[in-house]
């Protein structure tokens, strides 16, 4: 199973993007500005800067699933931002335009109705569930983060990984059907993790 974790770094990131035309260059630069500037210091789980989940994502995109879409590219980068910082959508609209704003919606997972964590849980297969609905593009999205967070789910709390493995079985997998190099990539993974059920 390939993994994309080589580009931690914007620094490390931007010379494998040089076949891109300069304005869509520039476009992915400033979502990953944007985004350096809305995560700032947080940290995933894992303990790893945000922006790294964020390039991995980018790198999934890129290097595996061949995208060159300026749009996608910049809202794959952007993905989190209005789920886990304080920007809004209108934010994403005001700095890249319609299509990434409604890209970053569709992947945005909306706060829980209630308290608890049947109600989180109850309002994430909702979203994961509306996902099927989704424009290709932003399945592509969804895709790409998937695969940045289940490649190192050896990493991750056993009942967690149970747990992200079947969600991921569940509700991720139907949506790379229709991508070939997600669904070949999503085959080899649910092998190597098969263990989990």
């Amino acid at each position: 199973m390939e993994t994309f974790t080589s580009w931690r770094t914007w620094d490390e990131a931007r010379p494998e993007l040089t076949g891109l035309p300069a304005a869509d260059l520039a476009v992915v630069e400033r979502a990953v500005i944007a985004a350096r500037r809305w995560h700032g210091d947080q940290l995933r789980p894992t303990g790893v800067p945000y922006l790294e989940h964020l390039l991995e994502a980018l790198e999934v995109l890129v290097r595996g699933a061949g995208v060159t879409s300026p749009d996608l590219l910049a809202a794959v980068v952007l993905h989190d931002v209005v789920e886990d910082t304080a920007a809004t959508a209108r934010d994403v609209e005001d700095e890249f335009g319609p299509v990434v704003a409604e890209l970053v919606d569709w992947v945005t997972k909306p706060p829980a109705a209630g308290e608890g964590r049947q109600a989180k849980r109850a309002a994430k297969s909702a979203y994961l569930r509306r996902l099927g609905e989704a424009p290709r593009e932003a399945k592509v999205v969804k895709l790409a983060d998937r695969v940045s967070n289940v490649q190192r789910l050896h990493q991750m709390p056993p009942d967690f990984q149970r747990r992200y493995y079947a969600e991921t079985i569940t509700y991720v997998l139907p949506l790379a059907a229709a991508e070939p190099w997600f669904e070949n990539w999503y085959r080899e993974w649910r092998a190597e993790y098969a263990h989990l059920l």
